[in-house]
């Protein structure tokens, strides 16, 4: 079962909460190649303040398998589920792991960060704007919220820095505000 193979591909697991490290350990005592990025962060107690390690994805071991064989890594202690979509198994780009893994080892500092995709409904919550709703979208490397009057089929796009927005709901499709806006 060595990972090598040539169909083996990266593959995400969702675990228990807090399970990340005691899950990858089993997973590489079973002889797979188990990657879990880790990012060192400052805790702060009552009495004290600590760095410690803590993973990159919280609630996720990427793992590299065999295609054909699954049924080992349901049965492994705090596996939850394998990540996938309309019940078949979502695989990982190499590329993707290996962009985490470069990352991590850079020395430059990282951090968990919200994942934005472009299209999704958003509410500003702090600042001048706060409280506004609209859609996200990236135009000339800034991100934009686009404001809609559906009525008239105009909108308007005002620059805003990510930090400061919550997501409302995913994105649905690419018709509606963002097919009418002009970027």
């Amino acid at each position: 079962m060595g990972f090598r193979e040539c169909n083996n591909r990266w593959l995400a697991l969702q675990v228990r909460p807090r399970y990340e490290f005691i899950t990858a350990s089993i997973l590489r005592g079973k002889g797979y190649e188990e990657f879990v990025p880790v990012y060192t962060t400052k805790r702060k107690w009552s009495d004290r303040t600590k760095n410690i390690t803590a993973p990159l994805f919280t609630g996720y071991v990427f793992c590299r398998v065999d295609e054909n064989i699954k049924i080992p890594l349901i049965t492994t202690p705090g596996v939850m589920r394998i990540v996938g979509s309309c019940g078949g198994v979502a695989y990982i780009e190499d590329s993707e792991i290996e962009a985490i893994r470069t990352a991590e080892r850079s020395g430059c500092e990282v951090q968990p960060w919200t994942y934005w995709q472009i299209g999704d409904q958003v509410q500003i919550s702090a600042g001048p704007l706060a409280g506004l709703q609209g859609v996200l979208v990236a135009h000339k490397n800034k991100h934009r919220l686009i404001i809609s009057v559906n009525m008239i089929q105009s909108s308007i796009a005002v620059e805003i820095d990510p930090d400061g927005v919550q997501r409302i709901s995913p994105h649905q499709d690419t018709k509606g505000a963002v097919g009418m806006v002009p970027v």
